[in-house]
């Protein structure tokens, strides 16, 4: 049946996995990365998981709220540790220095594998997304990734605001 599975996925599903692992497996290592690179990562990985709990269960209200109760404290419990001491924020370049780290990669591919195991168990036996215990659960786990993602890039926001506003701080300083 596996390979039935398999053999019946678009091809484009493979290279979605193959994009998000390499995407992934490059956050391992520590890297300089930009304002904008730490905002689009967990808006478009927030996106996938939103896509996966409204094409699954389309607007339940459990799957919804699962969601967002997951996403929001997983967030704010992450804003409440603080960024790995390596973590540094240039604000002339406007870019991060960031160790490497596996969260990513775990998050990527728990979307990623989520998405295709309720698709293909919504393929196998539709009636399952009009189970609200389901969509609760699945809403919650993806709610639970976006949070994580959302939070980790909360936090270097936070830096960036804090380092740019003590550059124009001491800026006004020097220049007094």
């Amino acid at each position: 049946m596996l390979l039935q599975i398999l053999s019946s996925t678009p091809r484009w599903v493979f290279a979605l996995f193959a994009a998000l692992l390499w995407l992934g497996t490059r956050q391992l290592l520590a890297s300089r990365v930009s304002l904008a690179r730490v905002t689009i990562m967990p808006v478009a990985m927030t996106g996938l998981a939103v896509y996966g709990v409204l094409s699954a269960f389309g607007d339940s209200p459990g799957a919804l709220v699962g969601w967002a109760v997951a996403a929001v404290s997983l967030a704010a419990l992450l804003l409440q540790r603080p960024l790995p001491a390596t973590t540094r924020y240039d604000a002339a370049t406007r870019r991060f220095h960031i160790a490497g780290s596996a969260v990513p990669l775990a998050l990527m591919m728990g979307i990623f594998f989520t998405k295709y195991v309720v698709g293909v168990a919504l393929g196998m036996h539709p009636e399952l997304a009009h189970q609200h215990d389901l969509a609760l659960a699945i809403g919650t786990l993806y709610g639970a990734f976006s949070g994580v993602f959302a939070g980790r890039g909360i936090r270097l926001w936070k830096l960036a605001m804090r380092e740019d506003a003590q550059g124009q701080a001491n800026a006004a300083a020097s220049a007094q």
